[in-house]
Parts: C-alpha cells; structure tokens; sequence
C-alpha cells in the first residue's frame, strides 16, 4: 500500500506529525528577532535533554560531523589518545583521529562484546606523564547494538586528571540516561535523527568548561566547525551560519514533546521497547548479537540462524512495508537491525514482532507462531 512504511531502523526514525506540520511553516529570516527567540527555546530546551549546563551548540552536520567538530576543536596533531573501537562507529571515530594526525591506540572489543574499562583503567593509570589528552568514546554502538559503559570508563578517565573524554552519543541521547553534568562529560556529540525524533541534518555538541581550555591550545585547522563561533552566536541567539530554520522548527515541536514526555519516562519507555523485543527475539528462537547486560536501549541486533538475514529484511520490507537495517562491513549478510527509539511506541514494537513472525514462516523458519508477539505483550502487561 502507498505511504505506509514504517521504519524500525536505527536512523532516520519515525518523526511525529506535530513535528512535521511544524517543519511545514513558511521560514522566517535567521537573523530576525523571532527567529532568535526560537534559538533561546531551543538552546533551553537542549540543555534540559542534555542534562548540563554547559554549551550545547547546533551544527548543520550528521552525527559524524557532531564528532568531527568534538575532536578537531580540542586536540592538536600528535597528541595521544584512547579510542575505543567495538564497532562501526568506534573504528569511524579511529580512522577520524588518524586523519587529523592524533596517535590513535585503539582500545578494541569483538563486533556484539562491551569495551572492557579495566582496559582504559591500565592505560590511563600507566600514563605517568600525563601524555593521553583524550579518550573517545562511543556510548550506544549503532552497528551492533551494545551499550559501553561510558559511567565507569569516565571514572577512571576523571582520575587521569588531564583527559578530556569525548563521547559519541548519537544512539544514546534520548534514549538512554546520560547525564552530562552529574558525570562530568566534556564534549558529547549527538544527531537529529535518532533520539530527537526529527529527519536528518542537525548535529549537536555540548562542551564543558574543561574542554574550552583545551580548545585555547588546539591547533588543528578548522573553520565551518570552529565551535568558538557556534559559542558566541549561540550566547547572542543566533547562528554563525545560515541554519536549517524549517528543521528547527521541527526541533522546537520536538523537545516540547520530550518535555511533556518527561525525561525518566523516556528513559522508561526505551527500557520498555528493549525488553519486549529482546524476548520476543528470544521467543521465536533467534540468537541476539549482544548479551542482555550490554543492550542498547535504541536498537536490538540479531544473528539468524537457518534463514538469511537479507532474506528476512527483503521480506519485511516488500510484504509488510516494514524497513529493518542491516548488518555493517563484515557483519552485512550476518545480522539484522530492528531499532526502537525515538517516536517509537509499545504499538510499534507488536507490528513489527508480529510481520517478523509471518515473515520467518514464510522463510520456512521452524518456530512457534505468536511466541514473540505474546512475549512483547508480557513485557508491556508488567511495565
């Protein structure tokens, strides 16, 4: 049927039609004063989802320029840092450093395995001379759906004393607590279209008091992502650059949403969705990639066995207008994606438990039919 896709992957996700309508108003000028009122709300807005009172800048950027600007801004060529790299994302955030010159030493976990903190604990504990000028970090690993356990890493990163720890929170913002202010989290960089519940295009970085010490010394060039000038429009309620304004008009619709919503009950929810897809999964006899302690609450990677996971994708998408993701690099073939955050809802999850079992029949998949959908529905009963 025409216009009825749903999209279960991990972004772009679903977008409300309150932020939709609002994304369809006529633009205003960007230097007008109404438009700095609409930045002021925003600027509020975002550090109440950030949980900080630190900047939190807005870049016309992916996820992926969020990050670049939070490395490019603070460190120098040659200087030291940890990467931890379990992932897609984590190995993007390697080849990154490498490319603006840092000495990158990878931190590394199997694709589906938790970084391991003791790891970092070694290495910054063995940093006699205070070398390591930066640890970063990725929160909610999007290719494989594990959750790194940033709280502890950023333990021992604080005992460091001269680390700054910078984060790709792209997949966690939102979905999961990060509390920014009660952790001391220098720069954490996030996307539009995942937690925010808008389409892609804007990036998000918060950077504490620290991290704008460093950024005084940091030498590597930088213009577009100079973040001192993203600072000092946003103390004025303006922008540096021409902004998305239609985006975020989307983004002011959205953030009033998460405030009605509220932040533990967002937090809930995505715990909710987890657990009900989880064991749905669980139910219908197919493997998950990542164990239940180290599950993302945005997304829930699965490794089929006995049926081909492009097979199940195709299937989903062509029969049911359900779009699932895949597996990346040397996991593509391998796994599929089923995201559940940002507008996500409890209806949500049993569509698509439901199409993945009639799905796996028709592969000729020997499962019970109903086990996963009646497994969600006593996640959701309890919760």
């Amino acid at each position: 049927m025409e216009d009825k896709n749903m999209l279960m992957i991990p972004g772009p996700t679903p977008v409300p039609e309150k932020v939709l309508l609002a994304m369809a108003k006529h633009p205003i000028g960007h230097r007008s004063g109404d438009f700095s009122k609409v930045i002021a709300e925003l600027t509020e807005n975002l550090k109440w989802l950030h949980q900080t009172q630190n900047d939190v800048l807005m870049l016309n950027v992916s996820g992926t320029g969020a990050m670049e600007a939070g490395i490019i801004n603070f460190l120098n060529p040659g200087d030291r840092v940890l990467v931890g790299n379990n992932g897609k994302f984590g190995d993007r955030w390697a080849k990154m450093s490498k490319a603006f010159g840092l000495a990158v030493e990878e931190i590394t976990a199997e694709w589906g395995k938790p970084l391991d903190p003791e790891a970092f604990r070694e290495k910054l504990e063995g940093d006699r001379d205070k070398q390591i000028k930066a640890v970063i970090i990725t929160h909610s690993e999007t290719s494989t759906g594990v959750l790194n356990d940033l709280e502890t890493i950023n333990k021992h990163v604080k005992n460091h004393g001269e680390s700054l720890i910078i984060v790709d929170a792209v997949t966690s913002l939102g979905a999961t607590n990060v509390p920014i202010d009660a952790w001391g989290l220098d720069v954490v960089g996030s996307g539009s279209q995942k937690g925010y519940m808008i389409p892609p295009g804007l990036g998000f970085v918060s950077v504490s008091a620290r991290a704008w010490k460093a950024y005084e010394n940091a030498k590597i060039p930088r213009f577009y992502l100079d973040l001192k000038k993203y600072k000092k429009a946003t103390d004025e309620n303006s922008s540096p650059f021409t902004p998305p304004v239609n985006l975020m008009y989307g983004l002011q619709a959205s953030l009033k949403m998460m405030k009605n919503e509220g932040l533990e009950s967002i937090f809930a929810r995505h715990k909710r969705l987890t657990q009900a897809t989880r064991g749905a999964v669980k139910a219908m006899g197919l493997p998950l990639f990542a164990s239940d302690e180290a599950a993302s609450n945005a997304i829930t990677a699965v490794a089929p066995l006995g049926v081909e996971a492009e097979k199940i994708r195709s299937v989903m998408k062509k029969r049911y207008d359900i779009a699932l993701a895949g597996g990346q690099d040397h996991l593509s073939g391998k796994i599929f994606r089923m995201g559940h955050l940002g507008f996500v809802s409890d209806r949500d999850i049993l569509a698509a438990i439901s199409a993945l079992e009639a799905t796996l029949v028709e592969l000729g998949h020997d499962g019970s039919l109903g086990a996963g959908v009646a497994a969600a529905a006593r996640v959701f009963a309890q919760s």
